[in-house]
């Protein structure tokens, strides 16, 4: 197993250790030789495995006193994937923070009248989706391709398509937890995107990437609790 898959072992094994022992937000977890032991990989693994989760938010540092629980994912994801997934799941999203953040930056400097529409409606049928209890994911999925699109870079579609299969866990995950929710919930996913649909429209390219990137992060968080 090289590096990288016992990381990947290490990261899911310290997220199964969250959920087993049911620590709270705030608990402190075991050492890194005490995890080390545990999955029979070097510290070294153990701390790269930390620091992604620290990266997506679910651990987080404290100088000189370990690593503790900053968030705890939903028990609701182990219906979309397994936890074995998860670290390339959340890994994902750093990906797409430089990916669709450009795309929509470029969308919006580059769009034609008929992209413009484009992307509306696909807005326009998110929208509907979002507010008639559907599913939404495929129609979610559907506008982040448009903005690619409307890049006028065949080369963002690609290589948003090259994503598809994890981001359509992650979308089909975000739509289900957000739904078990406040109805705010899914009143401010759909505002994210009518943000981010405005600034193409007006050709606000800084706003745009800058709405992109908020939406990512607001949807990675929306994966806990």
């Amino acid at each position: 197993m090289n590096q990288s898959r016992l990381s990947d072992h290490a990261y899911a094994g310290i997220v199964e250790i969250i959920k087993s022992r049911n620590l709270e937000v705030g608990a402190r977890l075991p050492s890194e030789s005490a995890l080390a032991e545990m999955f029979s990989v070097s510290r070294a693994i153990v701390r790269e495995a930390l620091v992604r989760l620290a990266s997506d938010g679910i651990t987080e540092a404290r100088r000189g006193a370990g690593s503790f629980v900053k968030s705890r994912p939903s028990e609701r994801l182990a219906a979309f994937m397994p936890m074995s997934e998860l670290s390339a799941t959340m890994g994902s999203f750093e990906v797409r923070f430089v990916l669709e953040a450009e795309a929509a930056r470029l969308a919006a400097t580059r769009r034609t009248s008929p992209e413009m529409a484009h992307v509306e409606e696909g807005m326009d049928m998110l929208r509907s989706a979002l507010l008639s209890g559907a599913p939404a994911h495929a129609e979610d999925m559907e506008l982040h391709r448009r903005i690619a699109s409307a890049t006028g870079n065949p080369a963002f579609l690609i290589a948003f398509d090259a994503l598809r299969s994890g981001i359509e866990k992650v979308m089909r995950a975000g739509l289900d937890i957000s739904r078990a929710r406040h109805p705010d919930v899914i009143a401010t996913m759909l505002r994210e995107h009518e943000v981010i649909v405005e600034a193409i429209r007006v050709q606000d390219a800084d706003g745009a990437a800058l709405a992109m990137h908020w939406h990512l992060w607001e949807g990675r968080r929306r994966l806990m609790p």
